[in-house]
This record gives structure tokens, sequence and C-alpha cells, in this order.
């Protein structure tokens, strides 16, 4: 272990070690240290600054881990509604049961994910950057819906030709133009527009009811109803959700809002729930 000088810096004052006490100098050694990968000359620290000197292979995330499920939005006539759970689930585990998997991007979209909770948290502080930027400038503008469903999916695919996806499948829900607006980007950049659209087992469970039920014109009490049977077919049918959901709204007078976690009425006593293998081939 090299010894380190004890005695202050003189830009900074007593007690404060400035960069050039960082590392050993002349004082202490027959002469100063050369940088290398390990020992950076400006850093106190030793830190690896070229994986590649370590030998390790370079890795990418090949399997998410705390992972949120489904996630379902619509259109009505006077805005749009995005609904999920707030679970974050540790493989087959309900581990984190109260995490936020809708995002206020601004007054006019939000974004919600389904996939790896991290890197939806990467995404967010990106979108956190695009705002900040939005709120200096000042000059009385904001992301549209489409403007932010037009970068992630560069976001996505760009990530994907790196061949280090962020493991989400994102909804962008918002007014544009005063109209409203529903995008879906996939974690390799795929993406589409439609009045109604959905992530993750939403896609076989809850599809089925937009299609017959939603319409663009429908009121905000028949969309939220709708929205409320969703997400119990979900709840019943996907062992990876909890009775704990959270809606986005977003319409043209109020903004954007996101609820309080509520939980929905379910009813365990239907007769194929209590005999689930009853007159089916092998059954006891």
């Amino acid at each position: 272990m090299l010894p380190r000088p004890t005695t202050h810096s003189k830009a900074l004052g007593p007690g404060v070690a400035g960069p050039e006490l960082a590392v050993a100098t002349s004082a202490v050694l027959d002469r100063p240290p050369q940088p290398i990968a390990h020992l950076p000359l400006s850093g106190a620290q030793p830190c690896a600054v070229d994986p590649a000197v370590l030998g390790d292979p370079r890795q990418h995330t090949k399997y998410p881990y705390v992972t949120g499920t489904s996630v379902m939005a619509i259109k009505y006539k006077d805005g749009v509604l995005v609904g999920c759970d707030t679970l974050g689930a540790y493989g087959t585990t309900k581990r984190y049961k109260s995490t936020q998997r809708i995002y206020r991007v601004n007054s006019k979209c939000v974004v919600a994910a389904g996939g790896e909770i991290s890197d939806f948290q990467y995404i967010s502080n990106l979108l956190d950057e695009l705002t900040t930027e939005d709120y200096r400038i000042d000059d009385g503008l904001e992301l549209t819906p489409q403007e932010v469903h037009s970068y992630l999916c560069r976001v996505m695919y760009n990530r994907r030709n790196k061949f280090d996806p962020l493991w989400n499948s994102l909804v962008v829900g918002g007014m544009q133009d005063s109209q409203p607006f529903l995008g879906m980007v996939g974690m390799v950049g795929t993406h589409y527009t439609d009045s109604h659209v959905t992530t993750g087992f939403a896609n076989q469970l809850a599809r089925p009811l937009f299609r017959e039920r939603q319409q663009d014109d429908m009121s905000e009490e028949d969309a939220l109803q709708l929205m409320y049977d969703a997400l119990k077919v979900c709840y019943y049918r996907d062992k990876v959700s909890i009775n704990k959901f959270q809606i986005a709204k977003v319409t043209k007078e109020t903004g954007a809002s996101i609820s309080e976690p509520f939980a929905l009425d379910m009813r365990w006593d239907y007769k194929l729930f209590a005999q689930p293998t009853k007159w089916a081939v092998g059954a006891w």
C-alpha cells in the first residue's frame, strides 16, 4: 500500500485533499506514478476504466430479473386511460408490491411499461432529461405524445442494434393536437399506434374485450368500466399479478394524472374455481 500525503491541499484549504493529493507523488516516491487502467492519475481510488484490460468478456443483460406484467390502454371520447398493477416480481415471487409502472412525462403524456423495472427506471431518467431541457428553454412548449413515441422507438432500436436491449414493452398515451393518442413500443423497436394497446398477457386476455367493446367515442364511465373488467381478467388469469392497480388519465381539460393505488372487488366462489379439474380427462 502506498503511503498517502497527510498535508492539506494548497488550492482547497486545510483538511481537504485535492486532486494532486489523490495519489502518491514524487514527495513520497522515487518517481511519480504512471497512470494505468487500474490506477488513474487523477483518481483517489483505483478503478477499472477499460473492461478489456480486465480480461473478462463484455456482458449484456440476457434475462430480466425484477419485472412487471401487463399494461393496457384505451382511447375514449375525451382522452385516454392507461392501467396496470403495481407489482415488481422477482421471477415468480411477488416481491415488490408498490412499484409504480406509470410515468408522467408532462401534462400531455404518460408512459407505462411492462418488463424489467430497472430498465424502465433508466428510460424514465432519459425522459426526465428531455423534460428538464424543455423547462430550461422556457418557451411554453412541451413534448407531444407522438414525439415521445418516436423518441422511444429510436432508443429501443438503438439498444437492440448494440445487442443490449432494454427489456421493456412501453405504452405511450396522451393528447396530440387535442386528439387522443396511443402507441406501443417493443424491446427491439417494433411499434404501432391504435385505439387500444396492450403488453404481455393482456395481448391474449384483455385485447379481445377491447376489440368487442372499445369505441373512440365512448364515455369516460364506460371506458373506466371496460378498464376495470380488463384488469380483473388479467388478475384472475395471470399468476404474476396482484389486486393493486393504478390508472393514468390524460384529457385536454385536466391534463395527465395518475390515480392512487386501488383494489377491485374479486370473486373466488365460482364453481370452476372450486373444482377446476372436474370432468377433465385424467383428473382425480
